[in-house]
C-alpha cells in the first residue's frame, strides 16, 4: 500500500494549502498513431512566424459484425480517422516536408493540440491537430 502512495506522490504535489502557493502536478498529453499518409506535405509559414509542415494521417479501424466473429463468419467493418499533422520541430519538418509522400506507412508521436482559427469567409472555426515531435518512416508493402 506505501508503494502506491509513493508513485501517486511521484504525479501529485502539493505545496500547502494557502492560496499563495503553487501545486504543481504532472500530466499527460501523447498521441501515438500508425497509418497512411493522405496528402503530401506542405509547408506553411504565417505571419513571419517559424514554418510548419502539415500533412494529413488516416488510421483504420476493423472489425466483425453478425452472429459468429470468428475468421468465418460475419461482415468486416472499418472505419477511416484522419488526422492533421503538424511539424514544428527544424530538422524533423524539413525532412518530413522532403521525405514523406502520400500513401506512405508512418509512425507519429505526438500531442493534441485544440485550436481555433477563421477561415477565408470569415467564420470561427475549431480545429483539432496533432503537433508532431517524432516519426519513424515504413517501406510502403
Amino acid at each position: 500500500m506505501w508503494q502506491r502512495i509513493d508513485v501517486l506522490r511521484q504525479f501529485v504535489r502539493h505545496e500547502s494549502d494557502t492560496v499563495s502557493s503553487l501545486v504543481l502536478e504532472r500530466s499527460m498529453n501523447r498521441v501515438q498513431l500508425l497509418g497512411r499518409v493522405g496528402q503530401d506535405p506542405i509547408m506553411r509559414q504565417v505571419d513571419g512566424k517559424n514554418p510548419v509542415t502539415i500533412f494529413s494521417l488516416a488510421t483504420n479501424e476493423m472489425w466483425r459484425t453478425g452472429e459468429s466473429e470468428t475468421t468465418q463468419g460475419g461482415d468486416i467493418s472499418q472505419k477511416t480517422t484522419w488526422h492533421r499533422i503538424s511539424v514544428f520541430r527544424p530538422g524533423l519538418r524539413d525532412v518530413t516536408y522532403q521525405y514523406v509522400k502520400r500513401g506512405a506507412r508512418l509512425y507519429v508521436e505526438g500531442k493534441i493540440d485544440y485550436g481555433e482559427y477563421t477561415d477565408k469567409n470569415n467564420v470561427r472555426r475549431q480545429a483539432t491537430t496533432i503537433i508532431n515531435w517524432d516519426s519513424t518512416f515504413f517501406l510502403s508493402l
